[in-house]
């Protein structure tokens, strides 16, 4: 069970989601950093992909940004860094939670007759 595809792509997802937090937090940080380009992180395409072929194991990578830059050369977004923040915590609660209800039907399973 712990290797079923579906928990190999939710412990994927977590882990990519874990590494966008990471790129969303430096991003923040480097706001007002001249010539600092914003990084991506993108996992979820690969992750379909690789459900599709009954895997689910990707890694995730991260690209700088190709957004046009301020005059400073700095291409950050406060808006759009602290939206994707919002939208990353949520798919995180929601992969921890699916993760939750696997562990709750183990141990209901292992504590039947």
């Amino acid at each position: 069970m712990f290797d079923s595809v579906t928990a190999v792509a939710l412990g994927s997802a977590l882990d990519g989601l874990s590494q966008r937090q990471r790129a969303i937090a430096n991003n923040i940080a480097n706001v007002n950093t001249p010539n600092y380009r914003a990084q991506r992180v993108q996992f979820e395409d690969a992750l379909a992909k690789s459900i599709d072929t009954g895997n689910g194991r990707v890694v995730a990578t991260t690209q700088p940004s190709l957004e046009p830059t301020q005059l400073n050369g700095n291409n950050v977004n406060l808006d759009t860094e602290t939206l994707s923040n919002v939208d990353t915590v949520l798919r995180y609660q929601f992969a921890t939670q699916a993760i939750g209800g696997q562990f709750t039907s183990i141990r209901t399973a292992l504590k039947t007759n």
